[in-house]
């Protein structure tokens, strides 16, 4: 049996910030670019995750991270 990581939004987000940060993606690229960075078997449940918060892998991370930076303020 192939155990899986499940990945909550923020944990999403984090990733996404930390790819931004280190300049490896654009905040102007498209979500589906994170599948790059996370392995096959976990993108699944990534993509439910983003489903369940109403994101589409055509968003721009810059969506992604717009409401985790609002609540820096």
């Amino acid at each position: 049996m192939v155990a899986t990581v499940d990945y909550s939004i923020d944990q999403i987000r984090q990733e996404a910030r930390y790819l931004v940060e280190r300049g490896i993606i654009d905040r102007q690229n498209t979500i589906c670019i994170l599948c790059e960075f996370i392995p096959p078997r976990e993108w699944i449940c990534v993509e439910c995750e983003l489903e369940k918060n109403d994101y589409l892998l055509r968003d721009h991370i810059s969506d992604l991270l717009a409401k985790d930076e609002w609540q820096e303020d």
